[in-house]
């Protein structure tokens, strides 16, 4: 996949971003909100062994003027519905509208691949993450309370959300309504 909007770039993750996936993935302040505090204590040799068995789940790494600054990711859940996720990375980066125009770039293109439904889940206590799926459209399904137990030994509560094509609202400038 391949994704450009101005100097905005979506694209497949490579076997040489196996290293900087593997810093972010281990820094526990990127991961704490996807529930690992400590990070996930994972090898670039076993970033890459996920990349190159990326047929159920398609790595794609996002970049703002050539430079990597988060990820993202999505999978077939069959039925024509996609999943997906999202990590701005780089701390200096986020807060900025960065995150409603990258998912914009990737909603539009899974829509134009055929996926009828989108879905994903956010922690509970992730408010800027539900701020911006609501934003463009994702509807909250349910919360699932105290489901699983995080590093710390917290239980963790998630939302699950999901988007219909035609409640999408895109920040894209050329498509904005």
């Amino acid at each position: 996949m391949y994704i450009k909007q101005d100097k905005l770039v979506i694209r497949d993750a490579l076997d040489a971003d196996s290293n900087l996936l593997a810093q972010w993935w281990n820094n526990g302040r990127v991961m704490e909100h996807a529930g690992f505090p400590n990070g996930l204590g994972i090898t670039v040799e076993q970033v890459s062994v996920q990349l190159q068995s990326n047929e159920k789940e398609r790595r794609l790494i996002m970049e703002e003027n050539g430079i990597p600054i988060g990820e993202m990711c999505y999978r077939n859940k069959g039925g024509n519905i996609a999943e997906i996720g999202i990590k701005i990375c780089d701390f200096s980066r986020q807060n900025r509208g960065l995150g409603k125009i990258f998912l914009s770039m990737l909603l539009k293109e899974l829509f134009t691949m055929g996926y009828v439904k989108i879905v994903l889940d956010t922690d509970i206590k992730n408010k800027r993450a539900q701020h911006v799926y609501e934003q463009l459209g994702f509807k909250r399904i349910r919360v699932n309370h105290n489901v699983w137990i995080d590093q710390l030994g917290v239980k963790r509560s998630s939302v699950d959300y999901e988007l219909k094509q035609d409640n999408f609202i895109s920040y894209l400038s050329n498509q904005r309504k």
